[in-house]
């Protein structure tokens, strides 16, 4: 008897707080204690054609909370009826005007994968791809409203979906370059130069196919940029540039790619010049000639190959032609030595470089400067000397790979032959 009285005062308690207007609902099962549930989050029933209309009804009344619920319990109960790729539809879209991105693009991305024929099929690829750009242009992840993380990740995860389920659709080939903008703006810039490059294979007649080759030549361009010794980066660079010229020659980019490319051709000038005058200044004759011609090579008639010129031509007056040409190869310089030549110096540990190349002494050249250490100061015995390594204490922003930054996942760069 006390138990009913208990629940009999619940049940009048909570009709006197509630607002008159809410349809809420007070749940009894047995063993169990009274629920109460808010307006809209009751269990719905009846067929899909009921659901439907409860849907549109709770639509007219403004509340597309109640709305979204009869549409998705539509779906989940009916989902091979006839209206359920409607309903589902409808949700997606209150979803993503409600600003709840992150299930409308999973809404939109259960309406293409479950109903392909569905005739929402391209809006729904279309609502992905513009929840994803959403998050591409700066939306922050919530958890309980408060912001928690940029959303670049969950945008590269719905532009994939859409290469993936849309591989021919209108927004692929935008869905595959936004994939290179997101890693580009998170810094992983060997995931986005893999994006970017399956926009220019898999859509190379499409218009984003232009920004797409000339974004691959500006990280290069980027990369090459901030590192002093970074060879590979600068020739990337320019093949890149080089190609974009090629396929778009009539582009409004053409002229700042041109640009790019002069700069890059003068830093790579510059930095030739550079070892060739510490070699110069070190002695190393022939190497600093080999050096001074890669400077004539680079850029015939740039301030650096003019003094290349005049450089060599001192050292030709001083020391002869003969004097500056490559010497003899190791190999051949090791079949003249005796056979027991080698483990004796080796043994005795008494095995000193030779001479550098210079027979006369020289004037110092006409403009000295710093130069970075050369990665031996070994007797000139090879035809060309070897190649510098960077600075001490300095980075060249490049992984000996070649790749400019992180590596991300396969389903970025690889398209389902679109």
């Amino acid at each position: 008897m006390q138990l009913v009285i208990r629940a009999f005062l619940f049940l009048a308690v909570a009709l006197f707080l509630l607002p008159e207007s809410g349809p809420a609902s007070i749940i009894f099962r047995a063993g169990e204690k009274a629920k109460y549930v808010p307006p809209g989050e009751e269990e719905m029933s009846g067929n899909a054609a009921e659901l439907y209309q409860i849907g549109q009804t709770a639509e007219k009344e403004n509340n597309p909370k109640r709305a979204i619920r009869a549409y998705k319990t539509l779906v989940k109960r009916h989902p091979k009826d006839a209206l359920a790729s409607t309903a589902l539809y409808r949700a997606a879209q209150l979803q993503e005007q409600t600003h709840q991105y992150t299930p409308a693009a999973d809404s939109y991305l259960q309406l293409v994968e479950r109903y392909p024929s569905s005739p929402h099929f391209d809006e729904a690829v279309e609502g992905q791809f513009r929840v994803g750009e959403v998050y591409l242009n700066g939306k922050k992840l919530k958890v309980l409203g408060i912001p928690i993380a940029s959303a670049l990740d969950r945008a590269v995860t719905i532009f994939a979906n859409v290469v993936r389920t849309a591989p021919y659709g209108r927004y692929t080939a935008r869905a595959q370059f936004n994939i290179g903008m997101a890693r580009e703006k998170q810094g992983a810039n060997d995931a986005a130069i893999q994006a970017y490059q399956a926009v220019v294979d898999k859509f190379p007649d499409e218009p984003i196919a232009v920004d797409a080759q000339y974004q691959i030549g500006y990280i290069w361009f980027t990369a090459a940029q901030l590192g002093t010794n970074d060879a590979a980066a600068a020739g990337n660079a320019k093949t890149a540039f080089q190609d974009f010229l090629f396929h778009y020659p009539k582009s409004e980019k053409a002229a700042q790619a041109r640009k790019n490319l002069d700069i890059l051709e003068h830093k790579q000038t510059n930095n030739s010049f550079k070892v060739a005058k510490f070699y110069d200044k070190q002695k190393y004759y022939r190497a600093a000639v080999i050096y001074y011609n890669e400077v004539i090579r680079q850029q015939p008639g740039s301030e650096e190959s003019n003094e290349a010129k005049k450089r060599i031509d001192q050292l030709r007056a001083k020391l002869g032609d003969a004097a500056l040409q490559p010497a003899i190869p190791v190999s051949q310089n090791a079949k003249k030595k005796p056979e027991g030549h080698g483990a004796r110096t080796a043994g005795s540990g008494t095995a000193k470089p030779g001479a550098p190349n210079n027979e006369a002494p020289l004037p110092v050249s006409d403009r000295d400067s710093s130069l970075p250490p050369p990665a031996s100061l070994a007797p000139d015995t090879t035809t060309a000397p070897e190649p510098l390594l960077p600075l001490p204490g300095t980075s060249t922003g490049f992984d000996p790979s070649g790749a400019p930054g992180a590596s991300s996942s396969p389903e970025e760069s690889a398209l389902p032959a679109p």
